[in-house]
């Protein structure tokens, strides 16, 4: 901020905090006792289709709401204010007549961004805007600070998300996007109760970092005197629960990666993972299109969307495998080059993608696919058959015990959910796990701990199972048509303006 601006907001802030010393010394600083009866959303829906004539009438008395000024208009004797509160705006008329004079010039002095309290009477102005006449109003809260610009509202993007309550209290997009995030997460919740699963709550802090491929943060527990994770994800401890007995469950969860900022990660997160007992892929990726389009319906976009430029048919849902995907977009490999190292190597070499010496044929794959592939996946895509190499906690296939029992879900060039068929054999799973040790103890950071609990867990047995695990970030931004996931975000992490 300019020194001029600096200037101009000390200067608001000693002319405010004067009027708050006056309402002090009358005790009237920050009232409780206002409890408003209506809002802003309520009136306009009850009575948005009277006409004047019948507001006139009905002689409707006794309205009482409470809001943040942020539009005002004084005229002598009469003026006319905007109240906002959560649900929207209305407009307050305030007069001489009504009011005490004293009160009125008190009210002239309020300042944009001051919350009050007001009751009276509805009626239509000249204008035919709906609006309360007020015969009783009360400061509630002071207003130190300016509020932003009224006619452009907080259009600075660092500012918005470091400071997301002016935001809120100016853009009503944005407010209509986390309105929109809630409904939509509510539907999936909704869609899980109604298929029968069990929503459960596990541990954020784990003494492993397990349940996913990426890099976690550590924190030290001082009484215990030993390191604990943020969950990279929940997976390990709901499989658990499938061994104790439960069939069906669900966790809407955050989740923590130490991974960098962008548009598309934030290292704090909300996916939705679950697992059912003898379900199959098919019955799982059935599901996930569901909670998708179920999504959609809550969000009220419809099917025929438009995301970052780019249009998407939510009702076009589609399904190939990994192997079919990279061949058909490359047109120089063939189905037998695909097992061959020397090949694919070769391959990622002539396009520049860096390799790694540990990387198998399954990881060069896998590659292969995401620079080549991933990104022309618009409409829903279920990409199945991943290779096992990436697939540390997937069931491998038993016709091609290469590749892995796995699907993903790719909307618009980007990942939305990953399942696949549980591992259940204990000693698969211990050998996975020497297998990641081992990657980590070369310098792999993503890699995984070898948990012996969870292997003793697998030795009591866990039934064949799916599961499969959900971004909710990423679906809001889809079904809200927003670009950076801190959009989407109410407080998204940001480097520090230090």
């Amino acid at each position: 901020m300019d020194n001029e601006n600096l200037g101009g907001e000390k200067a608001i802030l000693e002319e405010r905090r004067k009027k708050l010393d006056q309402l002090r010394d009358r005790g009237s600083a920050y009232g409780n006792s206002f409890k408003p009866q209506n809002s802003a959303k309520n009136l306009h829906d009850e009575y948005g289709g009277f006409s004047k004539e019948d507001l006139a009438k009905k002689n409707i008395k006794n309205i009482s709401i409470a809001g943040r000024i942020v539009l005002k208009r004084v005229m002598g004797k009469a003026s006319f204010a905007t109240l906002r509160d959560a649900s929207g705006d209305i407009q307050i008329y305030v007069t001489k007549n009504n009011v005490d004079e004293d009160v009125y010039e008190d009210f002239k002095t309020w300042d944009l961004g001051d919350i009050v309290g007001v009751s009276g009477t509805l009626f239509r102005t000249q204008k035919d805007e709906l609006t309360v006449d007020v015969w009783d109003l009360e400061m509630i809260t002071k207003s130190l600070r300016p509020m932003p610009e009224k006619f452009k509202g907080l259009t600075d993007i660092e500012a918005r998300y470091r400071q997301r309550y002016l935001d809120l209290m100016t853009n009503t997009s944005t407010k209509e996007v986390f309105i929109k995030r809630t409904k939509i997460i509510d539907s999936m919740r909704k869609k899980m109760n109604e298929v029968g699963y069990l929503e459960v709550e596990t541990p954020m802090m784990h003494p492993l970092a397990g349940g996913a491929v990426a890099r976690p943060f550590i924190t030290q527990h001082n009484a215990l005197g030993q390191d604990l994770y943020l969950r990279i994800a929940p997976e390990l401890y709901l499989k658990r629960l499938l061994v104790g007995g439960f069939e069906k469950v669900f966790e809407i969860n955050r989740s923590f990666r130490n991974e960098g900022l962008s548009t598309k990660h934030n290292p704090e997160f909300t996916m939705m993972e679950w697992y059912q007992a003898y379900a199959s892929m098919q019955d799982q990726m059935d599901l996930t299109r569901d909670i998708i389009l179920n999504a959609a319906e809550a969000a009220a976009c419809g099917t025929d969307l438009e995301w970052d430029n780019v249009k998407i048919n939510l009702g076009n849902f589609s399904q190939s495998t990994l192997s079919d995907l990279v061949i058909g977009h490359n047109k120089d490999l063939t189905k037998d080059d695909l097992t061959d190292q020397k090949k694919l190597e070769e391959f990622l070499n002539n396009r520049k993608i860096k390799t790694e010496k540990s990387w198998g044929v399954g990881r060069m794959l896998l590659e292969i696919f995401e620079e080549t592939v991933e990104s022309n996946l618009i409409d829903p895509t279920f990409v199945t058959e991943y290779p096992v190499e990436v697939s540390p906690l997937s069931r491998r296939n038993e016709e091609n015990p290469e590749f892995a029992d796995r699907f993903e879900l790719f909307i618009g060039g980007k990942e939305f959910a990953n399942g696949f068929c549980e591992l259940n054999d204990p000693d698969d799973q211990a050998s996975r796990f020497e297998d990641q040790v081992a990657a980590k103890d070369s310098g792999d950071k993503e890699a995984m701990d070898y948990d012996h609990d969870y292997i003793t867990a697998l030795e009591h047995g866990m039934p064949p199972a799916v599961g499969v695990g959900m971004g909710v970030d990423r679906l809001v931004m889809l079904l809200t048509n927003q670009s950076s996931i801190r959009d989407v975000l109410l407080f998204p992490q940001l480097k520090s303006s230090e």
